[in-house]
């Protein structure tokens, strides 16, 4: 698949400002791998207090973003998109670890290759990186719930 712009990645995921942290998928292999960026600004939400005058991005939110290009590859193996009947829920996460810090002006690149799905649980590997540098990895699992709202 080729690249996806802000609108494509809307349709593949239920989130929605503030709480998108993916702003273009550079590639996406259906079953296997993607690759994604956020552009980290010092116009986001969480920098007024997380820390003021030394401004980083909160580590919960980096493994956010990787949840949310891992769902999106997801979607994209299934064939599906989110809807009201049928939500890809976050379900677990196995070790994490952090590398380094991410600031204002840094281009956050999300990778995440499928390890596995068993029914209707998927795992993966992610990992995000600054630059050649490592900031944070994971195993993520994720499930989809059918009849989310009802």
């Amino acid at each position: 698949m080729p690249t996806m712009d802000i609108n494509e990645i809307m349709q593949h995921v239920p989130h929605r400002y503030p709480f998108l942290l993916v702003d273009r998928v550079l590639e996406c292999e259906a079953g296997q791998r993607i690759k994604a960026v956020k552009n980290v600004t010092i116009n986001e939400p969480y920098f007024q207090g997380h820390f003021p005058g030394y401004p980083v991005m909160p580590g919960v939110l980096i493994i956010e973003a990787l949840a949310q290009v891992s769902a999106i590859l997801a979607y994209i193996t299934r064939g599906e998109r989110p809807n009201a009947k049928s939500l890809l829920f976050f379900a677990g996460i196995d070790q994490a670890r952090f590398k380094r810090p991410v600031f204002p002006g840094d281009q956050l690149v999300l990778e995440s290759v499928e390890l596995n799905v068993v029914r209707s649980v998927f795992k993966f590997a992610a990992k995000a990186s600054v630059g050649s540098e490592l900031v944070a990895e994971a195993q993520l699992m994720a499930a989809v719930r059918r009849d989310a709202q009802g």
